[in-house]
């Protein structure tokens, strides 16, 4: 095992083992880091976003804090192999590489190109989930790349059901993926329809166009019809089905799946309260916030 690694920053990015082990002992402490969110109903970022002189402009800020993960993760799991004097790394370490660079295609490239408009983002969650990407690519980019499992007998361990394990993981992957972008796109329709409203009334002369970015409804499709937040749960259920294709035992994607439920349901529970504040209980209904029968 090397005692030092050559990179960007060396003996970091990549890091040696003893310095993936330190940061990965660290970072199963982030849901506590967190829980600090349940003490703020600011977020500034999507509907909660207020001005102010650090906002940055929404797409260009999501471009640019959700990229480094998937680069990050390629960059660690093709040049760590060889300072590892690993010269051939088992199928299912590409495979799951590649499914984080597949999803993390759509969401950092893809879905700030399809929105309609975003609105801005301050450098403060800018910053943070920049940190986010580029521990969650290191961490799961360094076990992937020579850290985990590096032979089939590895793989043999550490999957107790073997290549089952491995395909149902990858179908729950795929199912979240397809759900996630589904109700994604439900959100956009909103702006899409909004954007036409206006433009047949500005094309009448009876209205000046406005900012849609700032235009709001009640989804109704799909699960929004129980919750408000289902696009945050089939993510959970995309990376649940991720760890269970890398096996139990994976830290770093367990650490994933439990950092992104940390930090993704207090947004939710907020965000129900704007729901029901800008749009009354009535309309809300029973709606769970994103866990049915939970929150």
């Amino acid at each position: 095992m090397a005692t030092s690694t050559l990179g960007l920053i060396p003996n970091w990015y990549p890091p040696t083992r003893e310095n993936y082990d330190l940061i990965l002992s660290l970072w199963k402490w982030f849901p506590a880091f967190a829980s600090l969110q349940w003490a703020t109903t600011w977020y500034g970022m999507g509907k909660t976003s207020l001005p102010s002189p650090l906002n940055l402009p929404g797409r260009l800020a999501w471009l640019t804090m959700e990229s480094p993960g998937f680069l990050t993760l390629l960059y660690t799991f093709f040049r760590l192999p060889p300072q590892l004097s690993i010269t051939d790394l088992p199928w299912q370490n590409s495979v799951l590489a590649g499914l984080f660079v597949i999803h993390y295609s759509y969401r950092a490239i893809l879905f700030p190109l399809l929105q309609p408009s975003m609105a801005p983002m301050h450098l403060s969650i800018w910053a943070s989930a920049f940190s986010f990407q580029v521990i969650n690519g290191l961490m799961l980019g360094s076990w992937l790349g020579g850290y985990g499992p590096t032979s089939q007998e590895d793989w043999d361990i550490l999957l107790p059901f073997g290549t089952l394990q491995f395909s149902v993981g990858i179908a729950i992957f795929y199912v979240g993926l397809a759900a996630n972008y589904y109700h994604d796109d439900e959100l956009r329709e909103i702006r899409r329809r909004e954007n036409h409203r206006q433009d047949r009334l500005v094309k009448e002369g009876r209205v000046k166009r406005g900012d849609v970015s700032r235009h709001y409804e009640v989804p109704k499709a799909g699960l929004f019809k129980y919750m408000l937040y289902p696009h945050y749960f089939v993510e959970w259920v995309e990376w649940f089905g991720y760890w269970t294709a890398a096996g139990y035992g994976c830290v770093p994607a367990r650490c994933f799946l439990f950092n992104e439920v940390a930090s993704m349901l207090p947004r939710a529970v907020r965000g129900k309260a704007w729901y029901v504040e800008k749009f009354g209980e009535e309309k809300v209904g029973k709606k769970w916030a994103v866990i049915p029968g939970v929150w």
